[in-house]
């Protein structure tokens, strides 16, 4: 029977290049199942072989913390630098999608409040 060994929703397109490369270093077989038509399915890494887990969990929990690390290193010197992506930075990217979220936050927060604003009066 084929055991999971990673879900991949969210997971960034280098990562799981590198998650298949440290498969593939280490002999051990995996497949892919995609997400599917409509996206609602679970993406995941599987491997074929039971066998394989210990080996694959422990290669796969030593590659997560120097992902980690890596990762970490180099977002502390971009933020050193001044170059690491802020969230007005990102709200500036697409205004229009920010300025429609803000509305639809204070509409949520409104309609949440009525009922207990007119209790008040």
């Amino acid at each position: 029977m084929a055991i999971q060994l990673v879900r991949l929703r969210n997971v960034p397109s280098d990562e799981l290049e590198e998650l298949y490369a440290l498969m593939e270093e280490n002999d051990i077989e995996v497949y892919e199942t995609p997400a599917g038509n409509w996206g609602i399915s679970m993406p995941a890494l599987w491997l074929r072989h039971d066998d394989d887990h210990a080996r694959a969990k422990a290669l796969l929990e030593a590659y997560e913390q120097e992902r980690f690390r890596r990762v970490r290193e180099e977002y502390e010197s971009l933020r050193q630098q001044g170059k690491s992506r802020t969230f007005m930075d990102i709200a500036r990217e697409n205004p229009v999608r920010y300025i429609l979220y803000i509305i639809m936050i204070g509409a949520l927060v409104y309609i949440s409040l009525v009922p207990f604003l007119s209790l008040i009066n």
